[in-house]
């Protein structure tokens, strides 16, 4: 299954599953009244977690329902999640081959992970496990580029991405262009701060990109510096102060037809 994933998600997830849990964010609270009126679940819903990674939704998602599959190919990513979760019901598989019954799930999440599989094979796959006119959510936590700090971070790391997928060059949004399986519903926009120290929320979340976790040492060690002398320049803060990190969390929600 793992040859069917980008070289930079199979490589850089591997090598970094666990600064992935430590470092990345969280969702914001607001993602919870999302699933219940939005996406219209309850306690008896039958969720997927789609590229559930090392579970950061779940907790979100237990607040709705205790009916959760989360799919994750990545074995490192996956130990993590069982680490956190021993409860939840997982599956090491891809998004191309949900192995679960047909018209049987209330809704497919993805947060954070539809860019890597926005493909046919994958969205045939999801109608084929939701029931009828279930729900398909998307959910990204993009970093808040309108200020300046986070702008010259993202200018800092941009030249490495070269082909890896990345939700906010939009290209995901193809696989639902001439297709008749899925509706679009709503986008909801909430916003998010990730509250640490320099290290936990600026230098080591950058560090867990996967094309950085991908990087040569050295590589990984000049964007580390690099980062270090951003938030010190902008923001006169060091590797131990407290800082916020702002993101815009987009959740979508898509309707199967």
């Amino acid at each position: 299954m793992s040859n069917l994933l980008h070289p930079a998600a199979q490589q850089g997830f591997s090598q970094g599953a666990e600064l992935y849990q430590q470092s990345r964010p969280n969702y914001p609270n607001e993602v919870v009244d999302w699933l219940k009126q939005e996406l219209q679940l309850n306690g008896k819903s039958k969720v997927v977690d789609l590229g559930a990674g090392t579970g950061k939704f779940i907790p979100y998602l237990q607040q709705v329902t205790p009916h959760i599959f989360a799919i994750e190919p990545i074995a490192e990513m996956l130990d993590q999640l069982i680490q956190k979760h021993p409860d939840i019901h997982n599956i090491q598989t891809d998004s191309k081959n949900i192995t679960l019954p047909s018209n049987s799930i209330d809704a497919v999440i993805c947060a954070q992970s539809f860019h890597w599989f926005a493909n046919a094979e994958s969205l045939d796959e999801i109608y084929h496990v939701l029931k009828p006119h279930a729900a398909l959510g998307l959910i990204w936590n993009q970093r808040d580029i309108s200020f300046p700090w986070i702008k010259a971070i993202t200018d800092l790391i941009t030249p490495l991405e070269g082909d890896t997928p990345r939700f906010y060059r939009g290209t995901w949004q193809n696989i639902f262009e001439h297709q008749h399986s899925f509706q679009l519903q709503s986008i909801k926009k909430f916003q998010l701060l990730h509250r640490g120290s320099v290290e936990q929320v600026v230098v080591n979340r950058i560090l867990s990109t996967s094309f950085i976790s991908a990087a040569p040492v050295q590589e990984k060690e000049r964007i580390r510096q690099g980062l270090i002398k951003i938030v010190e320049q902008h923001l006169n803060k060091g590797l131990q102060d407290t800082i916020d990190f702002p993101y815009v969390t987009y959740a979508y929600h898509y309707k199967k037809c």
